[in-house]
């Protein structure tokens, strides 16, 4: 049996004869790390894990340097960019959806920025609503939509309240992956306004289908938007108002920053080199005895 999870999620996997490599996201590192319980958690799965995939180098910087304690993590530790593909759904209603979120129709120069996350704390999805809707009564063209899952009951229900009150802001539910991409496709611009991410796949799938990009200034962020180059990044609410009103007054500016952001992930963030990679990592699971790989020797990697 093979088995490729999350650190804080392979308990069960404990002692029982079942080879398994782990993937690390964002939070693992970034967040669970300062909670001791699952910080103990995670170091001995790691000791058990057959190897440990991780979405960019920062992360398998900061497991060797001693910034978490892993004695174990040594040698195991393999790079992997997520890869990225993009399905938007070709009969998904623009209007219908802007409808739903009660935006005016019509508008010959409607602006939505879209801001993609599961409602829970770290995403801090209220960081830019007091600036937007501030901006939205100067320019009522502009307009912020949150989508994403109620992850967490109680901070759901300050954003529901939150946005109730603020103008030009507005709340949609979880989507189907297709009619999202639709949704993106459709956006002005997709923006990120996380505390901590590892690597964020909104942000690189809004740049495969040809939107801009604007992200807060955080390490996860940066490591895959080089501002001015293939999105921009703020370090405040009004720092992000000033650059979106640059996009808008300087649409040549925006398409470059568009082609550029296109042209990154497709060259970094290839699926099919990711495929190949993890296609790797399970022959070794197959291939060694007992089901395990040789500690120290990294699965033949494709180039990206």
């Amino acid at each position: 049996m093979l088995i490729i999870v999350p650190p804080v999620c392979t308990t069960i996997f404990r002692g029982l004869p079942i080879p398994f490599g782990i993937i690390f996201g964002g939070t693992d590192v970034n967040e669970d790390v300062h909670q001791q319980e699952k910080n103990d958690v995670m170091e001995k799965v790691l000791e058990e894990a057959r190897y440990r995939c991780v979405y960019k180098v920062s992360i398998q910087e900061m497991a060797y340097s001693g910034r978490v304690q892993w004695p174990h993590a040594g040698g195991k530790i393999y790079v992997q960019s997520q890869g990225i593909t993009t399905v938007p759904n070709t009969a998904f209603s623009w209007d219908t959806f802007l409808q739903r979120a009660d935006i005016p129709q019509g508008a010959d120069n409607l602006h939505v920025f879209l801001l993609i996350c599961g409602l829970r704390r770290v995403k801090d999805p209220l960081y830019l609503v007091d600036a937007f809707a501030e901006w939205h009564q100067e320019e009522p063209s502009v307009h912020m939509i949150i989508v994403g899952p109620e992850v967490d009951p109680v901070f759901t229900r300050e954003v529901k309240d939150k946005v109730r009150r603020s103008a030009g802001v507005r709340l949609v539910g979880e989507m189907p992956r297709e009619d999202l991409h639709a949704v993106v496709k459709n956006c002005f611009a997709v923006v990120n306004s996380s505390v901590s991410e590892g690597m964020s796949a909104a942000l690189l799938e809004a740049m495969d289908l040809e939107v801009v990009v604007l992200a807060r200034d955080i390490p996860g962020n940066a490591a895959v938007v080089t501002h001015g180059v293939t999105g921009l990044l703020f370090s405040d609410p009004q720092e992000f108002v000033q650059l979106a009103k640059r996009l808008l007054r300087d649409p040549a500016f925006e398409r470059e920053i568009v082609a550029n952001g296109r042209d990154y992930v497709r060259t970094h963030h290839s699926w099919q080199a990711e495929r190949l990679t993890y296609q790797s990592l399970v022959r070794r699971l197959e291939g060694a005895p007992g089901g395990g790989s040789r500690a120290g020797q990294p699965p033949p990697r494709p180039s990206s």
